[in-house]
């Protein structure tokens, strides 16, 4: 379950600014109601050695609802309804479930999802152009926020790349590709309906 704590993070939606990335990021959230995109996940270890390696398709419905559908190496699904979020692991019968709002604080998936002020909750830096991306640096206002900072890169005013670093310096790296914005989802599809045989454990 570690290790779906450190996806619970995104952007947000910043004011105008004059600088390039800055302004694709906020583009791309002012652009986009839904997202579909497929990932691949990667996480070091403070030693800068890859620990672990997934991939799956991530989606994401404002207001408040997101899913990340896992395919590799195991099945496992991360589901926000709007109200709480569940992490599902179908091979071990088991799903764990905890509020939103507890969650989400002090992350910036609370900011892709909900809408609030980026300054609100981050320190927004412009740190420029670096491999054909438009970099921006966010850096938590909470002092008990689980995260140290979170790299977005943007090219075409679409998210490509993201790395969160943890208050244990373990970085987090996401890559997105087949992005789709403002996809249509059928009703229901960030309902999560656990089977009475799966084991439940609440936070």
């Amino acid at each position: 379950m570690c290790k779906w704590l450190s996806l619970l993070l995104l952007l947000a939606v910043p004011p105008v600014f004059a600088s390039t990335a800055l302004q694709q990021m906020e583009r791309f959230i002012t652009d986009m109601q839904s997202l579909q995109a497929s990932f691949e996940q990667s996480v070091l270890d403070p030693q800068q050695r890859q620990a672990t390696r997934s991939q799956g398709v991530f989606y994401m419905q404002r207001p408040g609802q997101f899913r990340w559908d896992y395919s590799e190496p195991d099945k496992q699904q991360i589901i926000a309804d709007g109200r709480q979020i569940w992490l599902i692991d179908p091979e071990l019968e088991q799903a764990s479930v905890q509020t939103q709002s507890t969650a989400l604080r002090g992350t910036p998936a609370m900011f892709l999802i909900g809408g609030d002020p980026v300054e609100q909750h981050f320190e927004v830096i412009d740190i420029g152009d670096s491999q054909g991306f438009a970099w921006v640096e966010l850096i938590p206002r909470d002092k008990e926020s689980q995260f140290v900072r979170v790299l977005l890169a943007f090219q075409g005013n679409l998210l490509q790349r993201m790395e969160m670093t943890d208050t244990f310096d373990q970085i987090t790296r996401f890559q997105f590709y087949d992005i789709e914005q403002n996809p249509t989802f059928k009703p229901g599809f960030f309902v999560y309906t656990r089977p009475e045989y799966f084991d439940l454990y609440q936070h």
